[in-house]
């Protein structure tokens, strides 16, 4: 029942995440023509942030289904670190995107062109509308996917909030450069935005121990357990930021019984368990035995 029931949530998160993808992605399409037809730099400017978020989604939604398939004999992890990948193409694309429209709203600040307010208006309006439905789609989601998704469309829908604002002010305002500064600072935020996840991805591929995981707490918790001498040759590392994985050599006192190791392995996962690690290899060692470390 437990396995149905993971079943039936994977398939209502993958459902939840597909229908914002759809909504988002018709949505990037309009605001692509609508930036164009209004001449908005900030538009086109959100429209490359929604059009990211989309590919975010599409990938977010391709992976909840490919995870399902495990590991196999290709694949001995699985399919997670997939994931990470698909976060670096849609970074790239992002910071290529957020630098095009650079180079055209900065020389705008110094002959600035004025787009169609009332167009903006409309197009602002609708984004609202549209990524308030997707992040509406996916509020409550259980998952730290579904989350990590809603808090980007979240924001998505305070820079439409901007837009708008922006697009009233030069309504009755003749201030063209208005549109400027709302795509440089739109672009900017993308990209401080994408050095994050950039980080943390790069990170991940580069095997590093994850920021919530304290190496020197898991070595107090693990020594604690009697017959527990000491710990060596730990390596902790993440699949995707969230299915953590460490190996550890334990040093216990000689002559233990089969049960007796059993018993302390039994412990030291269920104390791993709590400190987020998901998968954990245990080798035991005496205090005289030569280890060579990798």
């Amino acid at each position: 029942m437990a396995h149905d029931h993971h079943h039936a949530h994977g398939d209502h998160s993958t459902s939840k995440i597909r229908i914002a993808f759809f909504i988002n992605l018709g949505f990037s399409v309009i605001e692509l023509i609508g930036g164009l037809y209004t001449s908005s730099v900030a538009i086109l400017s959100d429209a490359l942030h929604d059009l990211g978020d989309s590919m975010s989604l599409g990938v977010s939604w391709y992976f909840q289904k490919v995870a399902r398939k495990g590991r196999d004999k290709e694949f001995s992890y699985g399919y997670r670190r997939f994931s990470v990948l698909g976060a670096v193409i849609n970074s790239l694309v992002l910071v290529v995107g957020s630098i095009l429209i650079l180079t055209e709203a900065i020389p705008r600040l110094f002959d600035p062109t004025t787009p169609d307010a009332q167009g903006m208006i409309y197009l602002a309006i609708g984004g609202i509308l549209a990524n308030g439905l997707a992040a509406y789609k996916l509020h409550g989601g259980h998952s730290l996917n579904e989350r990590a998704v809603y808090l980007h469309l979240l924001e998505d829908v305070l820079g439409w909030v901007a837009t708008l604002i922006a697009a009233l002010i030069m309504l009755y305002q003749d201030w063209p450069i208005v549109d400027s500064l709302l795509a440089i600072f739109i672009s900017l935020f993308i990209l401080f935005n994408v050095y994050k996840n950039l980080k943390k991805a790069l990170k991940i591929i580069l095997q590093g121990t994850p920021e919530e995981i304290n190496p020197k707490r898991i070595d107090e918790l693990l020594r604690a357990i009697p017959k527990v001498i000491s710990t060596h040759d730990c390596h902790i590392w993440s699949m995707d930021g969230q299915y953590h994985i460490l190996s550890i050599h334990l040093v216990v006192e000689k002559y233990n019984e089969l049960q007796e190791l059993s018993e302390i392995k039994q412990k030291a996962k269920d104390l791993l368990k709590k400190e987020h690690i998901d998968h954990a290899t245990i080798e035991f060692e005496t205090e005289d035995e030569k280890c060579d470390p990798c």
